[in-house]
């Protein structure tokens, strides 16, 4: 799995829309839109606070691990 379709999965498990998660990013709505839709790369900075904000490691986002909590 990709990042974008990660991120997304994490964004409706948690009942989420964009418009919530882009504020907690600092972005606009469209920006993270296209973070989810691969048409924009997110930014390094981004990455990181949806890891804090889902609890979950970089490397579950990124799609290198199923294992969410792999977190040290």
């Amino acid at each position: 799995m990709k990042y974008p379709e990660r991120i997304k999965a994490l964004r409706q498990d948690n009942d989420l829309n964009q418009k919530q998660i882009a504020e907690i990013l600092g972005v606009a709505q469209t920006t993270y839109s296209q973070y989810e839709l691969y048409k924009r790369p997110m930014p390094i900075e981004c990455l990181m606070k949806l890891c804090d904000y889902y609890n979950v490691s970089a490397d579950y986002i990124l799609g290198f691990t199923d294992n969410p909590k792999l977190r040290s």
